[in-house]
């Protein structure tokens, strides 16, 4: 658990650093964006890596490490949103951003660190191409929720299915890590 707690570090520790050079570059553009627009660009990335999964030529010169990122750093703008509302214009100032940015990704890792714990590291003997598999499969899950305004009957909210988008696009990175060296 150690181990997985500090690969987690790092993984995030990348997502992070890109998020707040993005924010110096676009500010927080991003905080007009409603829920349903985050799940596309979740959805779209997701995807991407499937198609990257099965296909053997690549026409756009990004791999599977960038498209992950994308789906931590959109599932992270995504939990910022449903707690703070959409707005108009951009409200948040690079070291705001950080503080949502930090609790949610607080907030995630302990959610990975109590199913770790519980499923005994499971995720270790899992391909890449599955924890693709299970992100889409969460976002289905919210589009639907999104779709039936919000509304559950039995199931986990919005919010549990990006943190679980954000851990499985972890573990995916720390496979892709793992079998580089």
């Amino acid at each position: 658990m150690q181990q997985t707690s500090e690969q987690y570090d790092a993984v995030i520790k990348i997502c992070r650093d890109l998020f707040l050079k993005k924010m110096k570059d676009y500010g927080c553009a991003w905080r007009i964006l409603r829920l349903p627009s985050l799940t596309d660009q979740i959805y779209i990335k997701a995807q991407r890596i499937r198609s990257l999964q099965e296909n053997e030529v690549r026409k756009v010169d990004e791999g599977e490490h960038s498209e992950f990122i994308g789906i931590i750093n959109y599932s992270l703008m995504a939990l910022i949103q449903l707690e703070k509302g959409i707005v108009e214009q951009p409200d948040l100032s690079d070291e705001e951003a950080l503080v949502f940015y930090d609790k949610h990704i607080t907030e995630t890792k302990s959610l990975m660190e109590n199913k770790n714990h519980d499923y005994g590291e499971a995720w270790r003997d899992m391909r890449v191409s599955s924890l693709t598999d299970l992100i889409i499969q969460k976002l289905l899950r919210v589009k639907q929720i999104e779709d039936n305004k919000g509304k559950t009957i039995v199931s986990e909210g919005i919010d549990a299915n990006y943190q679980d988008m954000i851990n499985y696009s972890v573990f995916a990175m720390i496979h892709l890590n793992e079998n580089s060296n």
